[in-house]
């Protein structure tokens, strides 16, 4: 999928797997009239030039950035790391923010506690970073890197980084109930073994809760826009030449 906002660069959406779609990280760049590809990482291929766009945004997935026996893994982490190392912004939303506190040197580990469904957050910065609820859906956690600033986290797991332009997330401000309640139909057996039959249970939110997470992640992706510097900067206007 492309969309394009003549006069500015756009912003990589890096996809990892069907079933997690960008979701309102989407809707705010429409919102926001910013143009965005996102690009199926399962389709393998060249890495793109990341000096051709804004930011880049690694999307959640099955996997973690341990799994390095998946080439699609290996691939994220390569990329991430060549965007910390070209200074283009990374917004790390769970599997994308465990790749980005692997890249500058976090550890990524197992959860002692998996975090489904909503949850609130303890936040040192709830202009950038709300204190939610949010939506989370991880079995494993990150550490904060080296030289990062850690920015929210809960009793389980660090929940917020940032690095420079980057911000690492092991939330899911992008998911609505309907993507994350996908993920966990997959998931039963595993839930099951948890002690957990009713998954609908951890997901139900009336209409306002839902739109307050909207709404949440739309100041969210706001912050990160300002505190990442140079973003959106100016392409040649072709008609112009």
């Amino acid at each position: 999928m492309l969309v394009y906002t003549k006069g500015v660069k756009p912003v990589l959406i890096r996809h990892h797997e069907e079933m997690a779609p960008p979701g309102l990280l989407v809707d705010w760049l429409v919102e926001r009239n910013i143009g965005f590809e996102v690009y199926p990482s399962w389709l393998g291929g060249m890495a793109p030039d990341l000096t051709n766009y804004s930011f880049v945004a690694s999307l959640g997935s099955a996997y973690g950035p341990n799994d390095t026996h998946e080439p699609a893994v290996v691939r994220e982490l390569e990329l991430i790391g060549t965007a910390v190392e070209k200074e283009v912004p990374v917004l790390g939303l769970c599997f994308g923010g465990e790749v980005l506190s692997a890249v500058l040197g976090g550890r990524v580990e197992y959860a002692p506690v998996p975090e489904l469904g909503w949850r609130e957050i303890e936040t040192n910065d709830p202009v950038a970073v709300s204190a939610g609820p949010w939506l989370e859906w991880h079995y494993e956690r990150f550490s904060t890197p080296p030289g990062a600033v850690e920015l929210a986290r809960t009793n389980d797991a660090v929940q917020a980084f940032r690095y420079g332009p980057h911000l690492g997330l092991q939330f899911h401000p992008e998911s609505t109930v309907e993507i994350v309640s996908h993920w966990a139909s997959m998931d039963a057996e595993r839930l099951a073994e948890l002690g957990i039959e009713d998954s609908a249970e951890l997901l139900a939110a009336p209409p306002e809760l839902r739109e307050a997470a909207r709404e949440a992640a739309f100041r969210l992706f706001d912050a990160f826009l300002s505190a990442a510097p140079v973003l959106l900067p100016r392409l040649v206007d072709e008609e112009a030449i």
